[in-house]
């Protein structure tokens, strides 16, 4: 049976902030979302084989034949000037895996894992790779423990979610916005599937985090954390929430100019929350 590919743009072999435990995380090429204040905008784009980026290269890692970009790992020294390069915020250092070439990942490092989770870019474009990879995992006895998690922006349809989630253990959950036109101001799409998504992954007990990014004087309005409070609180339940601050690490375009989120502004939302009894809440534990 051909399992289907992905296009991974980054794997971390150890991380202990991307689900519970110490986790493998792939980082998945390409997204549907165009957020002004991605800290990861080089995944956002798939590569056109334009060969812009070529020039950039110090090392001639990057190379154009037969009409097709080709990146040589050996002689990439991860300087990313490639990545300023491209003019699709496209990744050319990102290359094809298998399922199998995953699975030969999580059994070298198993002893010191707890976990996968696939994130990205948006890792339910390529929903048929990541189920496979789950359901892979699940069949493997030399794999048993390991949960499965998604980190995602909600996009995704019903019925997407409805074969990825009878694989996954979790999804963690951005909500960019509540306010439908900040949502679509921020991100340039509706932000109706996320929500949806949202109470379908808790519908199933597989709603793990949901995550919000705290933007001053934009989603810290009053209006904003009280929509945040009640959706939550319509959810039913005790339901962890996760408050990011907005930096400026590898933030490109207008939202270069924003003001980071100071540590004493995200603590005041997460009190709010607390205070309308939500939680657990969890706040940044590293500030920039």
């Amino acid at each position: 049976m051909n399992l289907p590919q992905a296009r991974i743009a980054k794997i971390l072999l150890w991380s202990c902030v991307d689900g519970p435990g110490n986790r493998l995380v792939l980082f998945l090429q390409g997204c549907n979302f165009a957020c002004a204040a991605c800290h990861n905008p080089h995944t956002i784009g798939q590569c056109n084989d334009c060969g812009d980026c070529i020039p950039a290269c110090p090392t001639a890692a990057l190379s154009l034949a037969g009409g097709r970009l080709h990146f040589d790992p050996a002689r990439c020294t991860q300087c990313d000037d490639c990545l300023a390069a491209c003019p699709i915020s496209a990744n050319p250092m990102a290359l094809p895996y298998s399922v199998a070439d995953i699975l030969t990942l999580l059994h070298r490092h198993r002893a010191f894992l707890s976990g996968i989770t696939v994130s990205g870019g948006e890792p339910t474009l390529q929903t048929g790779f990541v189920t496979a990879l789950f359901a892979a995992i699940r069949e493997d006895p030399d794999l048993a423990g390991l949960t499965c998690f998604v980190d995602s922006n909600g996009h995704l349809g019903a019925l997407g979610w409805q074969g990825l989630l009878s694989v996954t253990d979790g999804v963690m959950l951005d909500i960019k916005a509540f306010g439908p036109a900040l949502h679509l101001a921020m991100t340039g799409r509706s932000n109706a599937r996320s929500l949806a998504s949202a109470k379908i992954a808790h519908a199933a007990g597989k709603l793990y985090e949901l995550r919000y990014l705290i933007v001053p004087d934009q989603t810290d309005s009053p209006g904003e954390i009280a929509r945040l409070i009640r959706f939550a609180s319509d959810l039913g339940g005790p339901q962890r929430i996760r408050l990011n601050a907005f930096h400026h690490q590898g933030v490109r375009g207008v939202a270069a100019d924003w003001l980071s989120a100071p540590r004493q502004a995200v603590e005041v939302v997460a009190e709010q929350l607390r205070h309308a009894g939500l939680g657990p809440v969890i706040v940044p534990a590293v500030w920039l």
